[in-house]
């Protein structure tokens, strides 16, 4: 009888060999996650059998692991929802590490992990039609992507094969017990939320970072306390915007801040982008050491949020999909103690104004 595993790696080899498929649209024609297409990889296979991937488990010791990933040089960082991929490059460091949150604060590489949502991951190792591709990749419950790390011409072969044989767990079986889903918290009813202490609390903050502490204190989800707050801080705008707004700051060289997040990592791209471009409906920045590919269609909700603080308002254009999940997050370019850029803040100041006037 052939093994479930043995069929996956089959069907794995044959599609990626008949079209340019990814993992994760491989895994969604299979009917399973992503983590179980690479588990299958693992372990001893048959010698009958020709693999073009070879996947090993790896022990859960995720701040370890990120915290030598600077001995690779330098390396692609890739974080990802279901409607927004964001790919940087760059070395991991400096690494530090407060409890199960993790912060790579680099020049380039600029993350927060959460690795209380980390559950699976893997070294591996595939033959390509530009040679052998190695990373390194990690998963949530349900075996969705978290994050994956990509070596580049550039990186130290010697180091990944250091990291994959330290951190190999005994346990090579090529089977793996996922959920169906991460069961995230619902936001409670409109009409249960404390919306003047909400609207009061949100005026007197002083720190963005204050805004995830007003969300927990008042229960509430971030596009449900958009909606709430009153239009003075918060005004819902056309999901195509997000489109126009980039091609501005391409234009104009608007140095930005990038967001693109999932329960497990928050990715970040500081600085201007340059090349812009559309196909088959991703929107797609396409830099040297920047790439980000948006699913405009699935754009339901936009935001242009202002936020106070002690430097001044903090101004964001923030997108969701249909189920109220946040796509992605642009900002100024700023550093704490500093106003967020001018040229920003009256981009999305008109924008803002000019939504106010069409809901009137």
């Amino acid at each position: 009888m052939i093994e479930p595993s043995q069929l996956i790696r089959t069907a794995f080899a044959t599609m990626r060999r008949n079209g340019p498929r990814r993992h994760r649209d491989i895994a969604k024609i299979l009917s399973i996650s992503e983590a179980e297409l690479l588990a299958a990889h693992c372990g001893e296979v048959s010698p009958q059998e020709t693999v073009t991937l070879e996947a090993t488990r790896l022990s859960h010791q995720w701040p370890e692991q990120i915290s030598i990933l600077e001995n690779f040089g330098p390396l692609m960082a890739l974080t990802r929802n279901a409607s927004c991929v964001h790919e940087k490059t760059g070395v991991y460091q400096p690494v530090t590490q407060t409890g199960e949150i993790g912060i790579v604060l680099g020049e380039a590489i600029d993350l927060r992990v959460f690795y209380n949502n980390w559950h699976l991951g893997f070294a591996v190792i595939e033959k390509t039609a530009r040679g052998l591709q190695h990373s390194i990749q990690y998963f949530d419950g349900s075996g969705s992507a978290v994050h994956k790390i990509f070596l580049l011409p550039d990186s130290h072969i010697k180091a990944f094969v250091d990291f994959k044989n330290r951190f190999a767990k005994k346990d090579q079986s090529s089977s793996v017990s996922v959920a169906s889903t991460v069961l995230t918290k619902g936001e409670c009813a409109d009409c249960d939320v404390d919306v003047a202490g909400l609207q009061r609390a949100w005026s007197e903050m002083g720190d963005t970072h204050d805004f995830f502490l007003l969300l927990k204190k008042y229960s509430v989800s971030r596009s449900q306390a958009f909606r709430l707050v009153g239009t003075h801080f918060a005004q819902a705008v056309r999901p195509g915007e997000c489109r126009r707004i980039l091609s501005v700051v391409a234009d104009k060289k608007i140095p930005i801040m990038v967001f693109v997040s999932n329960p497990g990592v928050i990715q970040i791209h500081t600085g201007s982008i340059q090349n812009l471009s559309v196909t088959k409906g991703w929107l797609n920045v396409l830099d040297p050491d920047f790439n980000m590919h948006l699913r405009q269609d699935q754009i339901v909700s936009a935001w242009v949020v202002r936020k106070p603080t002690v430097d001044g308002v903090v101004t964001s254009l923030e997108l969701f999909d249909h189920s109220g999940a946040l796509i992605l997050m642009l900002f100024g370019q700023r550093k704490q103690g500093t106003p967020e850029n001018i040229q920003w803040r009256s981009l999305l100041d008109r924008l803002f104004v000019a939504s106010r006037l069409c809901a009137a």
